[in-house]
């Protein structure tokens, strides 16, 4: 079945409770009379409540109709906020440089308002020293606190360790500040307006060789 109302001539019942163009209510009204109506506003008579008795019909342009609804549900849909699970993979033993890369991607992953999945690998007898990779964890969730907070505490899983970190900033904030961040820069990258008033002492310079006196001639 078509999820497309039914409008003008596909309309096919005796009568109809009839809304007006501003959302008056116009009655119960002989559906001839309810096409009349619409052709006389130069609007379509669209069924929106086809399951009321009788069924209730609406005078509008259906086609403006259409388009602003498409546009209302792509804005819905670009702010729609998809949670998102990143993974960043770390060594128990990992060096300072990698440690300060990996933290910095876990740091954008959170501003951005998503998750961390973190997980620890464990090789040979690294297995033995659990602790190790624990105590990583415990380092990284406190060096990142301000971000985000542990979201699920570390637990061991076969051969790895694993917890995830989730962003104290809701998704949808993120990307709000994202579009303003951009909106910025770009702002920037134009440069001021040519309406802009120029600043500093240029601009008064006129103003005070103008109330400066005239010099007098010297005498021979």
């Amino acid at each position: 079945m078509s999820a497309e109302p039914r409008i003008n001539d596909r309309i096919r019942v005796p009568e109809v409770r009839l809304v007006g163009p501003s959302g008056e209510q116009v009655g119960i009204v002989p559906l001839a009379k309810a096409l009349e109506l619409a052709q006389e506003y130069d609007l379509d008579l669209v069924e929106v409540a086809a399951t009321a008795r009788p069924p209730v019909c609406k005078l509008m342009d259906y086609g403006k109709f259409k388009y602003e609804s498409a546009m209302k549900a792509r804005e819905a849909r670009k702010n729609q906020a998809h949670t998102v699970i990143k993974e960043m993979k770390l060594r128990p033993k990992i060096d300072p440089h990698d440690y300060d890369t990996k933290k910095g991607h876990v740091v954008r992953f959170l501003k951005q308002g998503d998750k961390v999945k973190i997980t620890i690998m464990f090789r040979g007898r690294e297995q033995s020293r659990p602790e190790l990779g624990f105590r990583l964890l415990q380092r990284l969730a406190s060096d990142v606190e301000e971000l985000g907070f542990i979201e699920s505490n570390p637990k061991q899983d076969g051969r790895n360790m694993i917890m995830v970190l989730g962003p104290h900033k809701k998704k949808t904030e993120a990307m709000a500040e994202a579009r303003e961040a951009q909106a910025a820069r770009k702002a920037e990258r134009q440069g001021p307006t040519p309406d802009a008033e120029p600043e500093g002492d240029t601009a008064e310079a006129p103003a005070a060789a103008a109330e400066a006196p005239a010099e007098t001639p010297s005498e021979a």
